[in-house]
């Protein structure tokens, strides 16, 4: 089906809750900042974690069906709107190298953070902001890296279920001290 002017009419996908949107980053996030930890500090470290980002967001999301790490543990896959599809190598390379600015940004103001809490958060303000509107679009969940290069994440009954693994377990816990 299309619009009056031939483009295709935009259809609902599964919306992926902000948490787990949020968990999925800082999974990865995480895996990356431990793997450039090992390399010093400074510009060599933000160069390991750009270049590891791009490793764990491209290369993997690109031979594991639109799914990194923290996406596979939280269920989302990276889907591009305009086919429907895992978006290419080149796609996802603009998308991730922008999201792994911002990560390695906010990496570095947590390195300082004890050394100068101010610079800390204006560091980590662009991730945050960028994150901050995937929190408040209503139709796809698009954060500005994905409005920028046309994606969006979607649900799938692929991976792990992290969460909800981590929910049933905190119930069981709850139960077992409560008897």
């Amino acid at each position: 089906m299309t619009a009056p002017d031939y483009r295709p009419v935009l259809q609902k996908f599964p919306r992926v809750p902000f948490e787990r949107r949020f968990y999925a980053f800082a999974l990865d996030f995480c895996t990356v900042w431990l793997g450039s930890s090992f390399v010093g500090t400074g510009a060599v470290q933000g160069f390991v974690f750009v270049s590891l980002w791009l490793v764990l967001r491209v290369v993997v999301v690109d031979r594991n069906a639109g799914q990194s790490l923290g996406m596979w543990c939280m269920d989302i896959k990276v889907m591009g709107l305009r086919f429907r599809r895992v978006p290419d190598v080149y796609t996802l390379g603009k998308r991730e190298l922008t999201l792994g600015i911002e990560a390695g940004l906010a990496m570095t103001g947590l390195n300082l953070f004890f050394l100068n809490p101010f610079t800390t958060l204006l560091l980590i303000s662009p991730v945050v902001i960028d994150c901050a509107l995937a929190y408040t679009d209503e139709q796809f969940n698009q954060a500005i890296h994905d409005r920028l290069f046309d994606t969006v994440m979607i649900q799938t009954k692929r991976g792990y279920s992290l969460d909800v693994r981590i929910g049933r377990l905190v119930a069981q816990v709850r139960q077992r001290m409560q008897k």
